[in-house]
């Protein structure tokens, strides 16, 4: 089935995913990919774009199923932003690293069932496949955990293979696709320094090849988890309530929000050292609602002023039809691509990977040209 006949808003599924949802939050049309074809066609452009001194930006992003409201609040919502502000010559990148998590031990149809709801959920989301290469792009990785430190020389004695697993596939991703800007958390700072080390030691011993990449910091939200507001919201924790999923019904993401740990302390003030749970849930509605337009508060602190005198469950009924307000919308368009049973996800897919080919095709034709690799049956000055 083509591409266009399932994205664009007049096909049936559209309507059936419109009419289940509330007059309130009608979804916005996906928007409207041209053809498949029509994109290969492209991917050429796309890849030379990033040799004329322009702006490109990379991502990526594991294939664990259904983003929760962290994944989305911390990353994939700026991941939009970027797409949607940034300049027409900007080339973006953002990857489904398929195949980082591979040692561990997962059931087959469940990984590839996560990477299918991975990419559905970054066109629900936003993400567009005319503006955006969204693609998935194979990595491994070995033993050591993705926040440790490439510089730090306890790391180095865990090395395996002589990899060290995610800084440097990390870095092959953004230096193989000429990233000039890496939006990351502050966690993640020491990675893209170790890419531009990557980069500048290159090009010190074969000439100006690579680019190093500049971090382009994500004003990233510190989501945490409802039932151990110590710690970050993730899928790992064993408790499924303690995230919001973005295709959680309104019924269970109030039931979560009901169960989020909170205190005995009348009304809602924001303290994150006294009131944690409290103030996770401040944060989780100011960053739902910071972009809407009839926003007041400016801060947490506004935000939890304006709602001081409420109790506890009215507070919590007050979160949950913030976060219902908002993945409304993205619940519908989810539900419509998950359920095709044409070739959306497939041509989608087909497209990020042939765009992403040609643009890693233009760095190694380069670093083999660099390093005396290339073809060498012509010679200079031969008749």
């Amino acid at each position: 089935m083509p591409l266009a006949m399932f994205l664009t808003p007049t096909a049936g599924r559209l309507a059936r995913a419109q009419a289940r949802s509330r007059p309130l939050h009608k979804p916005k049309p996906i928007p409207i990919v041209v053809e498949a074809l029509q994109l290969r066609r492209q991917s050429t452009a796309a890849a030379s774009s990033t040799s004329n001194g322009l702006q490109t930006i990379f991502s990526g992003i594991q294939p664990t199923g259904v983003p929760h409201l962290g994944n989305y609040l911390g990353a994939l919502q700026q991941w939009v932003k970027l797409q949607n502000g940034a300049a027409p010559d900007t080339t973006l990148l953002y990857s489904i690293v398929d195949l980082h998590a591979i040692t561990v031990r997962e059931n087959l149809a469940h990984r590839r069932r996560w990477k299918r709801e991975m990419l559905a959920t970054l066109l629900a989301i936003g993400l567009d496949p005319n503006r955006s290469i969204v693609y998935c792009q194979s990595e491994s990785k070995l033993g050591l955990p993705d926040n440790a430190d490439p510089l730090d020389e306890l790391s180095t004695m865990k090395l395996k293979a002589g990899l060290f697993n995610y800084p440097v596939l990390q870095a092959a991703d953004i230096l193989l696709h000429r990233a000039t800007h890496v939006p990351v958390g502050q966690d993640q700072q020491q990675h893209l320094e170790f890419a531009r080390r990557c980069a500048n030691s290159f090009n010190s011993h074969y000439g100006r090849t690579l680019i190093p990449p500049q971090t382009l910091l994500s004003p990233a939200k510190r989501i945490m988890s409802l039932d151990r507001p110590s710690l970050k919201m993730s899928k790992s924790h064993a408790n499924p309530s303690s995230r919001i999923l973005l295709t959680d019904s309104k019924s269970a993401i109030a039931k979560k929000i009901r169960a989020a740990v909170t205190d005995s302390t009348s009304g809602v003030s924001y303290d994150t050292i006294n009131r944690p749970g409290v103030s996770n849930l401040v944060d989780i509605m100011f960053h739902i609602t910071s972009s809407e337009s009839d926003t007041v508060a400016t801060t947490q602190h506004d935000l939890a002023h304006d709602l001081q005198d409420l109790s506890m469950r009215a507070f919590k009924e007050r979160v949950t039809d913030a976060i219902d307000s908002h993945l409304a919308p993205m619940r519908d368009r989810y539900e419509a691509i998950i359920t095709d049973r044409g070739s959306l996800l497939a041509d989608v897919a087909a497209v990020g990977r042939e765009k992403a080919t040609a643009s890693a095709a233009v760095t190694m034709e380069r670093v083999r040209e660099a390093v005396g690799l290339d073809t060498p049956w012509e010679f200079p000055g031969q008749p």
